[in-house]
This record gives structure tokens, sequence and C-alpha cells, in this order.
């Protein structure tokens, strides 16, 4: 039986963030590390080196809970991982053999304290801390429901309504309990939760968000990618599947599928963008899909030039293979720097604009007098890419060619990517034509949807039964948008009363 498509047609009204105007890029999710059966208290300083490996997944705030013999220890810290858990022997301040950790972007509430992960409460059956990456599509409903019951929350993330389900569920048993409560979010989930006595991770039913297990030593290992299991050293058994329930406890792991078996359909950012290229994703690896899609890209859009020039770091794996597949030469035209702040922490808005330019500087000596092809990732408004087309002419060029590695993005994410609403997005709202001008370009291309399956070795899309997650490209969501279709519904009542109010 094929999964439900959802078409919207209408423009969606994103979630609210914190965004400057001149914020071009997707925001990075979350990412979520968890051990259990770690040696001499070392669990909290496993998590924390799994954290840093998953920096790139979030950068505003991080947090770590470990559990020494049913009692948790736990810190929450706004800031980068090595800033908050560097320098000092956390086996001291938190020890533990089993602890969680979570490094934070707020796709779902604020930026602020109360709102950073793990999240931890204290049940009946002792505490529990809930790592989560990912979005609920239905939080904003069951929170609704929780308050009218008496529930008293204290952040605003979509993260505390687990917590709340787990806490009312009427299962004797609290995995019993924790399953419970998933079986009523909706969206896109990767959960990595601590409890006095169990490590539980679970992945959502479509398997949205990523989640890998592994093994270092006799401790067990749930991480967001491969590349943390790497850097702690510890080796990958295998991804946890979609819908899966995993218990790891003193008798060993234990394996549930505790829904209706339905297929599988990750998702195609993890390649495109978010995930390491040194991480293996749902067993692709991501630096060859993106080369790859390089390649494919080549194909799509050829176009007569003197060097391939890569928008640094994402756009590397892209433009090797769409210089290796041309025949053109591959040069760093682009020099990113890895020391400057970002870019809406300077200190004034004639700074932030001026950030890409102090992020990305132009090499004159592989760019004087060439026709370059400029290739990114992705093109989300437009504002880098105009800014970086604008350094790249003004440091010689004599043409300037535009490759996106990823099809026009046409629609926002309410899985865990914070992407500008539709009316934002630049390929929504202009023809090929209209934003080839408007990016001072001489031409410009997109990868198609079919270009990237292929690339990713899954063949054309299957329209009736898509096998990946990739909203973003065509409008067709995995799930239903409970929260969203709620918010349509009161708006057209609202627009219902309004209209007979003026009519009398």
């Amino acid at each position: 039986m094929s999964s439900p498509v959802h078409s919207i047609a209408d423009p969606v009204v994103h979630r609210a963030h914190h965004r400057d105007a001149d914020d071009d890029r997707p925001r990075l999710e979350c990412g979520v590390c968890g051990v259990w059966g770690a040696e001499k208290n070392a669990a909290s300083s496993i998590v924390a080196l799994g954290l840093h490996a998953l920096q790139h997944r979030g950068q505003e705030a991080c947090g770590i809970a470990s559990v020494n013999d049913t009692r948790f220890h736990t810190e929450r810290h706004m800031g980068l991982v090595g800033e908050a858990f560097g320098g000092t022997d956390l086996s001291e301040r938190m020890p533990g053999s089993a602890a969680v950790g979570h490094t934070r972007y707020s796709t779902a509430g604020g930026s602020f304290l109360r709102n950073i992960q793990p999240m931890f409460a204290d049940l009946d059956q002792g505490g529990i801390a809930v790592a989560h990456n990912g979005n609920l599509t239905n939080h904003l409903y069951l929170r609704n429901q929780l308050v009218g019951e008496g529930a008293i929350f204290q952040s605003t993330s979509d993260s505390e309504v687990i917590l709340h389900l787990i806490a009312r569920s009427r299962k004797a048993k609290i995995v019993d309990r924790f399953i419970d409560a998933i079986g009523r979010i909706e969206g896109g989930y990767a959960l990595v939760c601590a409890t006095r006595s169990k490590l539980i991770g679970a992945r959502d039913p479509l398997g949205i968000r990523p989640l890998v297990l592994g093994r270092l030593g006799d401790a067990w290992v749930l991480a967001s990618e491969t590349c943390a299991l790497d850097t702690i050293g510890a080796t990958f058994e295998r991804d946890v599947e979609h819908g899966e329930v995993i218990i790891i406890d003193h008798e060993g792991l234990k394996s549930l599928k505790p829904f209706p078996t339905r297929e599988a359909r990750p998702c195609l950012f993890e390649y495109v963008y978010f995930a390491r290229p040194d991480s293996v994703v749902n067993g692709r690896s991501v630096y060859g899909v993106r080369k790859r899609m390089g390649m494919k890209l080549a194909r799509e859009h050829a176009v007569e030039a003197d060097v391939v020039v890569p928008v640094p770091d994402s756009g590397v794996p892209a433009a090797l293979g769409y210089a290796q597949e041309s025949g053109i030469p591959y040069e760093m035209g682009i020099i990113r720097s890895h020391y400057l702040g970002r870019t809406f922490i300077q200190p004034s808005q004639g700074a932030r604009q001026k950030g890409v330019r102090m992020k990305h500087s132009p090499n004159r000596s592989v760019l004087e007098g060439k026709r370059v092809v400029l290739i990114d990732d992705s093109i989300v408004r437009g504002t880098t890419s105009v800014k970086l087309v604008r350094a790249v002419r003004a440091a010689g060029a004599a043409e300037v060619h535009l490759r996106s590695a990823s099809p026009p993005i046409l629609w926002p994410d309410f899985y865990g990517i914070d992407m500008p609403e539709r009316d934002q997005l630049i390929a929504a709202n202009m023809t090929l034509e209209e934003m080839r001008a408007h990016l001072e370009v001489d031409s410009l291309g997109f990868l198609s949807v079919d270009g990237l399956y292929e690339a990713m070795e899954a063949g054309p899309r299957d329209p009736r039964q898509p096998q990946f997650t990739d909203h973003y490209f065509t409008g067709e969501y995995p799930t239903r948008l409970l929260d969203r279709e709620i918010e349509e519904g009161g708006r057209e009542v609202a627009a219902r009363q309004l209209s007979l109010l003026v009519s009398a």
C-alpha cells in the first residue's frame, strides 16, 4: 500500500524564526547522541565528542544529561560544544555510564535557555532525559490539548510535548509509555532518551530524520550520523530502521516495530546539504552522492568554460563531479575563512551585509579573465548567490555560469529544516530567465529531480510512491500537516466571519 502524499497548492505560512534579512541558507536541524555502558564514568565525555562531530547540525546551543546509578546530572548551554564542554573533565561533574546529548538550532521554539535539550523530567518511575532531532507537525494541536488537561509547559519547544505524553500515559512500563507517546506524534523525528535503567532510541515511521547505531567496546552508541561514531572511535553497526524503537539496558539490545509498516522516505536534503560529507546516511556515502550530483549536473547543463569553482565548503564534492564529467579544470576560485563568527552575531547590520564577503574571498589569480562555472549545493533566496557572483566578477571573471547541484527549492519544510517562507524562495517566485537576470549570471541551471534521484542511485522518481522525502522540490509532503491545516482552517473561518460583518 502506498504512503499518502500531501500536496499544498496555496502558500504555506511557515513557523516564525529569528533570521536576518541576509541569511540565505537553510538552517541545520539538530544533532543527537547517546551512550550506554561506558566505562569509568566516561559517558558524558564520549557524548561531548560525538556532539562535537555533529556541530554542523546546530550551533546555537547544546546540552548533556548523564545517569549515574539512577541519579541524573544535566548541563545545558548556549553556544558551541567545545565552549560548553571542552577543557574540563566531564567525568567528574557529570559521572555515569550512560548519557544523552543534543546540539541545537531552533527549528521549533526560540533561542532560549529553557528550550535547550536534552529536556528532563521526573516521573513516577524516575527521571527521563529526551533529545530530539526533527520537528513535530502536530505539536501545537497536542500542546493545546495537554494545556487544556492541565499540563504546565516550561518551554516553547515541540520536544516538551513528548515528555508530557510520556508522563500522562496510562501504561505501566516506561518503554510502553514511550511507545504510547510517540504513537501520538507526527512529523520527522529521531529520538534518544535516557531513563535510570535504559537508553531508548526511535526513528519516525518514514525515516525522515537519520539515526545510527554503533559499538564502542562493550558500550552502545546512538547518533545522528556515522561521523560521530568515527570521531569517538565506535564501529558502525547499522541504521536504526524507520519506525523502529531500540531499547538498550543491562540485558542487551532489543528492537521493536510497534507501528504498521510503511515504505521508508528519508530526507533528500541530508544528502544535498546537511550531513557531513564523510558520513554514510541510510547506506549511501554523502560524498559519493554529492559528487554524482555534480556529474549529473554537468550532463544536464553543460557550458563552455575555463574553470569550475565551488562555493565552499558544501559545493566542493558536486564541483569535483562536474569538473570530472565535463573535463573543465577544477580550481579553488573562492577561499572560505573558517575563523569568522556567524554572520548573525556581527555587531551591525552593515557588517552582517558584508558577511558573505568576509567568509568567502575570491581568488583573483584563478578567476581573472576566465569563464567560470560556479557550483553551489542549492539556491534558496538568492541573496548569497548575488553577492558571490558580484565578488567573482569583481575579481575579473569574464563570464559566470551558476549551477545548483539540487533542484529548485519551491516549498518550505516542516520536519526539522528551517527554510524561508514560500514567498521568499526565489525559484517559487521567478521564472528561470528572471532568476538568471536577478542573479546577474550569464547562464543558470538546476539539477533535475530525476537527476537527483539518479545521483542517489535510486532510479527515476516514482510519482505514485516517491522513494525519498522531497517536498521542498515537489510540494508533495509525506505526512499530513495537522497544525498547518488547523491554522489554515482558522483563517478561513475568520475570513468568512469578516465577510459576513462587512456585508451586514
